[in-house]
């Protein structure tokens, strides 16, 4: 159904005001980063964990094993900063991906409850097209990538191994992140929440003082 101007135009402001919220729980979790792996012997910038990043997946993107090239490729967070995910900066959730995969994970990073696996970029190598609707669009994203439905199946699977592996490898960010994910999702939908709420309250006070009497007059 196509939106007429007038929905489209309230969709935007609806947009706008949830990429605010989104952008102070993003500040919140590169802060939250910064404590909690100020002591650690591995830096997410440092050349170390570069290193081992590239020796892991072969310079190949760990969702769909594309060679990367500069252009193509994004730093990718395995655990999404967002208010569902609580994904942290720290060695062990940061990768190099292809946009293509970074921006298709965006579906099940954005969702609060998964069904297939239990975080974000699980689910998303979990899309092997037998636990999905046929309208499933990650689905379809992991056929395209590979036609063969056994290929398909062997090679999500074999890179959610690999990804599972280099994660284990990095025992400060395991011990920390079952409590992460125990108590930060609720505080951060809260805070979400309450910076939606605090920002439309307070657009409507400068409003009123700009045209109080706007309304009327028209």
């Amino acid at each position: 159904m196509v939106k007429d101007p007038i929905s489209k135009l309230r969709t935007a402001t609806r947009r706008a005001k949830s990429d605010v919220a989104n952008k102070l729980i993003s500040m919140c979790l590169h802060e939250m980063s910064r404590r909690v792996s100020k002591n650690w012997p591995l830096k997410v910038d440092g050349e170390e964990y570069g290193n081992l990043v590239r020796e892991c997946f072969r310079n190949e993107c760990p969702y769909c094993s594309r060679e990367l090239t500069i252009p193509d490729s994004v730093i990718e967070h395995l655990d999404g900063l967002n208010r569902y995910r609580v994904g942290l900066h720290v060695p062990g959730n940061v990768l190099v991906a292809c946009r293509k995969c970074n921006g298709e994970k965006h579906r099940d990073d954005s969702i609060q409850m998964l069904s297939l696996a239990p975080s974000g970029w699980e689910s998303f190598l979990s899309h092997d097209g037998t636990n999905c609707p046929a309208s499933c669009l990650t689905c379809l994203y992991w056929e395209s990538v590979w036609a063969n439905e056994t290929e398909r199946k062997t090679r999500l699977r074999g890179n959610l191994g690999r990804i599972r592996s280099f994660r284990n490898a990095f025992l400060e960010f395991q011990q920390v992140l079952p409590s992460l994910l125990e108590t930060q999702p609720a505080l951060l939908i809260k805070l979400y929440t309450d910076c939606q709420a605090f920002a439309e309250t307070e657009i409507n006070l400068l409003l009123e003082k700009f045209a109080p009497n706007s309304e009327t007059k028209s």
